[in-house]
């Protein structure tokens, strides 16, 4: 070998050297701690599988369907939840148009471990156009405020994987939900809520069972008001990518005149799909899609008619973003 290759080899030999030296004597002259961590235990494999499933709140994972997860002490959370509702059945021929847009801003916190407070404020906008049995409007306006406490049960982890929780939702409305008319309504909804973790850190099902009975007034002379829904909804997500989750949800609702189930108006079957995806640890979305795949309505006018428009809508659309701190 050359001298012109042997100095520059000699030379980088030296810097390796003394790179090797400092290092040693950054680490307090011990070569046996070259390497390490200051005897830190680095997480396996396996432990950080565990961390990760850990991390998955179940909360908004399941688009229309809530998780089970309620938080712990001292988290707050704020949150716009978006729902579009569209189409309806058309009262005669020509165009007609249904879309509302109903949006919560919401804020909430954990006084304690395991129980979650939502205060959140509504807002309501509508076009209604040439459909059975509504007048035709459109118009933006506030549409009142609700409280939602939520209290988790059990939490579900990689070695118990079954998540439960109750929350009520009180809330007071300004506007019926189908009509649009001005009103002071007030509803409770009750809803049981569970996860469970099918496979550990890939793969969930969410379901919940609700009860929401309605009551109030139309505002001037309007007649009273009336009515219950009652709702069972199932979904299957999966971890598709580091933070992000997509899946089915399959929802089952009976809207009913008077508030204990009283008479049967509407039935409907939605399918769609929700994704979940987070940006950070810290911010979050969430957007779903249902269809009305079947469905039918009670009245005798509308016997044999397809699907259950009377009470619900052919199509919804769910989009939530929220930021955790």
């Amino acid at each position: 070998m050359s001298s012109n290759c042997i100095e520059p080899v000699a030379a980088h030999l030296v810097r390796v050297a003394v790179m090797s030296l400092a290092i040693l004597a950054f680490q307090g002259g011990d070569p046996a701690r070259a390497g390490q961590d200051d005897g830190k235990e680095k997480p396996s494999s396996g432990d950080k599988g565990q961390s990760s499933a850990k991390d998955v709140d179940t909360e908004h994972l399941f688009g229309f369907t809530e998780g089970a997860d309620a938080g712990e002490k001292g988290e707050q959370e704020v949150v716009v939840d978006t729902l579009s509702r569209f189409g309806k059945r058309a009262a005669g021929p020509g165009g007609s148009r249904y879309r509302v847009l109903d949006t919560k801003l919401g804020y909430q916190f954990n006084p304690i471990d395991k129980l979650s407070i939502e205060l959140g404020a509504f807002g309501n906008l509508r076009t209604s156009r040439n459909i059975v049995g509504l007048d035709d409007k459109t118009y933006g306006t506030f549409d009142g405020i609700s409280v939602e406490v939520k209290y988790q049960f059990l939490k579900g982890s990689a070695e118990q994987p079954l998540g439960l929780a109750v929350e009520l939702r009180p809330r007071f409305s300004r506007v019926l939900p189908i009509e649009g008319n001005g009103a002071d309504i007030f509803d409770m909804e009750s809803v049981l809520q569970l996860d469970v973790q099918l496979v550990p850190d890939k793969l969930w099902y969410g379901g919940n069972l609700s009860f929401e009975p309605a009551a109030g007034r139309q505002r001037g002379n309007g007649p009273g008001y009336r009515s219950s829904t009652l709702l069972w909804s199932n979904a299957l997500v999966a971890r598709i990518g580091e933070s992000t989750y997509l899946g089915p949800e399959l929802r089952y609702l009976r809207g009913y005149a008077g508030t204990f189930l009283n008479k049967l108006e509407s039935e409907a079957l939605f399918l769609g799909p929700a994704l979940h995806h987070r940006f950070t640890e810290k911010i979050w979305l969430t957007v779903a899609y249902a269809g009305q795949v079947w469905g039918r309505d009670t009245a005798p006018d509308l016997t044999g008619r397809r699907l259950g428009l009377d009470q619900f809508e052919r199509q919804n659309l769910r989009v939530k973003f929220g930021m955790e701190f």
